[in-house]
């Protein structure tokens, strides 16, 4: 076996066994203590003889929490980790190309334009579906302009800025809207927009896993087409790829994955940037085959370990998701600018 080989399947054992530990560390931590012994028997020995309000906070609360973390976490890392190979730009990801804005702005159509109609308290499973459909339009809509204007213009840091310029329109609409909106509709769509873990239901999750299910199978159908990309598009186009169908593929994809993210979390920050980068640090490499796995692994702890991070105030407090995933995820990217910026003055 080539030492390349061995150094990522050791590194894949290390991130499945951080996974595991991070998931089973949400599961028993929160204001009421649960063993960890207790925890697995709930889990996988459904024994009656355990307290019925522990077997409820376990399967109710905290276990589709933990899920919906993980789910989270490997979605937006798959997701920036495709920005930054399509556009080949360190600062590319859902969250900057403003792809997380447009999914924002959809829900606040729903939330606060057609509330009483849609409501996700409410409106049960076609709520739930309503709003994934109204964020993915949203961030759709937002990966077209940016693949309108990748057609036309190829300088990559325009394409960026600009997708920041498209990310601040669509907060001007929103703006507009929480203007109109009634005071309560504006506290929830403000606590909302903080970004939680803790609101996503089993119902939810019913929606949320098929989505990013065929948000990371589109990505795994297309990642042999962006490693080629990687080298150019004409060096792609000589080994016959398809470079429009692959790009749409992968917006697609992209859509997919931080529209329902956004739709049902929050628009969570730096998640999408910081993972990819960690994981080429750690593979070294740039093989998007092995990035991926990468990714759906860290990217899923580095959410769990978030919400436990944001679990630890006392007297039940629990912090905004995205206060705690930008104390994780700035570092990494001044890290990545300082280091690019060192190297381009070498040169």
């Amino acid at each position: 076996m080539q030492p390349h080989v061995k150094h990522a399947l050791l590194l894949y054992g290390i991130l499945i066994l951080l996974l595991a530990g991070c998931f089973l560390t949400v599961l028993f931590t929160g204001n009421i203590h649960i063993p960890l012994r207790d925890v697995l028997r709930i889990l996988f020995a459904g024994d009656g003889s355990m307290s019925e309000e522990w077997v409820i906070i376990i399967r109710e609360f905290r276990l589709p929490k933990a899920v919906t973390a993980a789910l989270a976490g490997s979605a937006l890392s798959v997701g920036g980790l495709q920005m930054q190979a399509i556009f080949r730009n360190p600062l590319a990801g859902p969250y900057v190309l403003g792809i997380s804005a447009g999914a924002t702005l959809g829900v606040a159509v729903v939330m606060m334009g057609f509330s009483a109609a849609a409501a996700t308290d409410h409106a049960g499973m076609t709520g739930n579906w309503m709003i994934v459909t109204a964020a993915f339009l949203g961030a759709a809509a937002v990966l077209f302009l940016i693949f309108s204007v990748s057609l036309r213009i190829k300088d990559v840091m325009t394409i960026l800025i600009l997708g920041i310029m498209f990310g601040s329109i669509t907060s001007s609409f929103i703006n507009m809207l929480q203007f109109f909106s009634s005071e309560s509709l504006l506290k929830s769509f403000t606590v909302w927009t903080m970004g939680s873990l803790h609101a996503v239901t089993a119902s939810q999750l019913e929606v949320l896993l098929p989505c990013l299910s065929l948000g990371l199978l589109l990505s795994l159908l297309t990642v042999k087409n962006l490693n080629a990309m990687l080298l150019g598009e004409n060096y792609a186009r000589s080994l016959g790829v398809n470079i429009m169908a692959s790009r749409l593929l992968i917006f697609c994809s992209t859509g997919i994955l931080a529209g329902s993210v956004t739709a049902f979390c929050g628009p969570i920050g730096f998640i999408g940037i910081a993972v990819p980068h960690i994981c080429r640090m750690l593979f070294r490499t740039s093989d998007q085959r092995i990035l991926l796995l990468a990714c759906i692994l860290l990217g899923a702890t580095v959410m769990l370990l978030s919400d436990f991070i944001s679990t630890l105030p006392s007297g039940g407090m629990v912090l905004p998701i995205n206060s705690v995933t930008a104390f994780i995820g700035i570092p990494v990217i001044v890290w990545v600018i300082v280091r690019n910026h060192k190297m381009s003055s070498l040169i």
